[in-house]
Protein backbone atom coordinates (compact mmCIF):
# COMPACT_ATOMS: atom_id res chain seq x y z
CA UNK A 1 0.00 0.00 0.00
CA UNK A 2 1.05 3.46 -1.15
CA UNK A 3 0.28 6.70 1.13
CA UNK A 4 -0.94 8.03 -2.71
CA UNK A 5 -3.68 5.26 -2.32
CA UNK A 6 -5.21 6.29 0.87
CA UNK A 7 -5.39 9.73 -0.60
CA UNK A 8 -6.72 9.33 -4.05
CA UNK A 9 -9.75 6.82 -2.65
CA UNK A 10 -10.16 9.63 0.27
CA UNK A 11 -10.03 12.68 -1.66
CA UNK A 12 -11.61 11.51 -4.66
CA UNK A 13 -15.34 13.20 -5.90
CA UNK A 14 -16.82 9.76 -4.55
CA UNK A 15 -15.75 9.49 -1.16
CA UNK A 16 -16.01 13.22 -0.31
CA UNK A 17 -19.33 13.16 -0.35
CA UNK A 18 -19.19 10.84 2.22
CA UNK A 19 -16.89 12.50 4.71
CA UNK A 20 -19.43 13.69 6.72
CA UNK A 21 -22.47 11.44 6.24
CA UNK A 22 -21.48 7.73 5.20
CA UNK A 23 -23.46 5.32 4.24
CA UNK A 24 -23.49 1.38 5.17
CA UNK A 25 -22.18 0.67 2.01
CA UNK A 26 -19.31 2.79 2.16
CA UNK A 27 -18.66 1.38 5.77
CA UNK A 28 -18.45 -1.64 4.32
CA UNK A 29 -16.29 -0.49 1.42
CA UNK A 30 -13.70 0.75 3.74
CA UNK A 31 -13.57 -1.62 6.49
CA UNK A 32 -13.04 -4.19 3.16
CA UNK A 33 -10.51 -2.16 1.40
CA UNK A 34 -8.63 -0.87 4.64
CA UNK A 35 -8.88 -2.94 8.02
CA UNK A 36 -5.32 -4.74 7.08
CA UNK A 37 -3.68 -1.25 6.46
CA UNK A 38 -5.46 0.09 9.27
CA UNK A 39 -4.31 -3.19 11.83
CA UNK A 40 -0.59 -2.44 10.23
CA UNK A 41 -0.75 1.05 10.87
CA UNK A 42 -2.10 1.12 14.14
CA UNK A 43 1.04 -1.11 15.51
CA UNK A 44 3.63 1.18 13.72
CA UNK A 45 3.80 -0.53 10.48
CA UNK A 46 3.53 2.92 8.50
CA UNK A 47 5.50 4.99 10.96
CA UNK A 48 8.05 5.66 8.95
CA UNK A 49 5.43 7.71 6.82
CA UNK A 50 5.75 10.81 8.81
CA UNK A 51 8.81 11.74 7.10
CA UNK A 52 6.55 13.99 4.63
CA UNK A 53 2.90 15.71 4.51
CA UNK A 54 1.24 14.01 2.19
CA UNK A 55 2.62 10.52 3.65
CA UNK A 56 1.32 11.85 7.63
CA UNK A 57 -1.70 13.06 6.11
CA UNK A 58 -2.62 9.64 4.60
CA UNK A 59 -1.18 8.18 7.99
CA UNK A 60 -4.01 10.62 9.43
CA UNK A 61 -6.46 9.54 7.90
CA UNK A 62 -6.04 5.35 8.23
CA UNK A 63 -5.64 6.25 11.86
CA UNK A 64 -8.55 8.81 12.69
CA UNK A 65 -11.20 9.00 9.84
CA UNK A 66 -11.15 5.54 8.41
CA UNK A 67 -11.71 3.50 11.84
CA UNK A 68 -14.94 5.41 12.45
CA UNK A 69 -15.91 4.20 9.03
CA UNK A 70 -15.19 0.57 9.83
CA UNK A 71 -16.17 0.29 13.10
CA UNK A 72 -19.07 2.86 13.76
CA UNK A 73 -20.81 2.46 16.92
CA UNK A 74 -17.97 0.24 18.34
CA UNK A 75 -14.91 1.16 20.98
CA UNK A 76 -12.39 0.70 18.20
CA UNK A 77 -13.50 3.22 16.03
CA UNK A 78 -11.37 5.70 18.71
CA UNK A 79 -8.41 2.56 19.02
CA UNK A 80 -6.18 5.27 17.00
CA UNK A 81 -7.37 8.17 18.17
CA UNK A 82 -4.58 9.49 20.06
CA UNK A 83 -1.43 7.81 17.41
CA UNK A 84 -3.55 9.97 15.09
CA UNK A 85 -3.09 13.52 17.14
CA UNK A 86 0.71 12.45 17.84
CA UNK A 87 0.73 12.30 14.00
CA UNK A 88 -0.53 15.01 13.86
CA UNK A 89 1.55 17.08 16.45
CA UNK A 90 4.59 15.87 14.28
CA UNK A 91 3.68 17.32 11.13
CA UNK A 92 2.57 20.38 12.39
CA UNK A 93 5.93 20.79 13.97
CA UNK A 94 7.54 19.72 11.12
CA UNK A 95 5.84 22.67 9.15
CA UNK A 96 3.71 20.00 7.08
CA UNK A 97 0.89 21.76 7.06
CA UNK A 98 2.49 24.71 5.09
CA UNK A 99 2.68 22.19 1.92
CA UNK A 100 -0.84 21.34 2.29
CA UNK A 101 -4.44 22.52 0.45
CA UNK A 102 -6.89 23.82 2.88
CA UNK A 103 -8.94 20.52 1.69
CA UNK A 104 -6.33 18.64 3.08
CA UNK A 105 -5.09 20.13 6.29
CA UNK A 106 -8.86 19.66 7.21
CA UNK A 107 -7.99 16.19 8.09
CA UNK A 108 -4.81 16.82 8.88
CA UNK A 109 -6.03 18.75 11.89
CA UNK A 110 -9.32 16.21 12.88
CA UNK A 111 -7.44 14.28 15.00
CA UNK A 112 -6.56 17.29 17.63
CA UNK A 113 -10.71 18.15 17.15
CA UNK A 114 -11.77 14.32 17.84
CA UNK A 115 -9.53 14.25 21.31
CA UNK A 116 -11.00 13.90 24.72
CA UNK A 117 -7.58 15.90 25.88
CA UNK A 118 -8.38 20.20 26.16
CA UNK A 119 -5.31 21.00 25.18
CA UNK A 120 -5.37 19.54 21.90
CA UNK A 121 -8.97 20.94 21.97
CA UNK A 122 -7.97 24.35 21.33
CA UNK A 123 -4.53 23.77 18.84
CA UNK A 124 -7.61 22.15 16.99
CA UNK A 125 -8.90 25.89 17.50
CA UNK A 126 -5.70 27.61 17.10
CA UNK A 127 -5.29 26.15 14.07
CA UNK A 128 -8.44 26.34 11.98
CA UNK A 129 -8.01 29.86 12.69
CA UNK A 130 -4.74 30.47 11.91
CA UNK A 131 -5.39 29.14 8.74
CA UNK A 132 -8.68 30.91 8.33
CA UNK A 133 -10.81 27.67 8.10
CA UNK A 134 -14.10 29.43 9.12
CA UNK A 135 -16.56 26.54 8.31
CA UNK A 136 -14.28 23.94 10.46
CA UNK A 137 -12.73 26.56 13.04
CA UNK A 138 -17.49 26.62 13.99
CA UNK A 139 -17.11 22.60 14.46
CA UNK A 140 -13.65 23.14 16.54
CA UNK A 141 -15.04 25.53 18.74
CA UNK A 142 -18.38 23.43 19.54
CA UNK A 143 -15.88 20.38 20.40
CA UNK A 144 -13.98 21.95 22.42
CA UNK A 145 -16.78 23.37 24.24
CA UNK A 146 -18.25 20.12 24.65
CA UNK A 147 -14.56 18.72 26.03
CA UNK A 148 -14.14 21.74 28.24
CA UNK A 149 -17.94 21.55 29.53
CA UNK A 150 -18.15 17.46 30.48
CA UNK A 151 -13.89 16.82 29.80
CA UNK A 152 -14.86 14.15 27.24
CA UNK A 153 -17.67 13.43 24.29
CA UNK A 154 -20.83 12.03 26.18
CA UNK A 155 -21.96 10.48 22.95
CA UNK A 156 -19.08 8.28 23.42
CA UNK A 157 -20.26 7.22 26.49
CA UNK A 158 -22.44 4.02 26.04
CA UNK A 159 -19.83 2.91 22.94
CA UNK A 160 -16.88 2.85 25.49
CA UNK A 161 -18.82 1.52 28.49
CA UNK A 162 -18.51 4.96 30.38
CA UNK A 163 -20.89 5.91 33.00
CA UNK A 164 -22.57 8.81 32.23
CA UNK A 165 -23.12 11.77 34.91
CA UNK A 166 -26.51 13.14 35.00
CA UNK A 167 -25.54 16.64 33.42
CA UNK A 168 -24.27 14.71 29.93
CA UNK A 169 -27.56 12.74 30.28
CA UNK A 170 -29.73 15.84 30.30
CA UNK A 171 -27.40 16.98 27.27
CA UNK A 172 -27.34 13.82 25.30
CA UNK A 173 -30.99 14.32 25.45
CA UNK A 174 -31.31 17.86 24.36
CA UNK A 175 -32.18 19.26 21.06
CA UNK A 176 -28.31 20.37 21.22
CA UNK A 177 -26.76 17.03 21.50
CA UNK A 178 -23.86 16.40 19.51
CA UNK A 179 -23.61 12.84 18.46
CA UNK A 180 -21.27 11.68 16.50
Amino acid sequence: MKHTDILDFWFSDRMSKHWFSSTSDIDNEIKEKFELIWNNAATGVYDHWQKSAEQSLALVIILDQLPLNMFRGRPESFATEQKAVGVSKNAIANCYDKSLSSEQLIFLFMPLMHSEKIDDQDLSVTLYKKHNMTENLKFALHHRDIVHRYGRFPHRNAILGRESSQAEIDYLNSKNAFKG
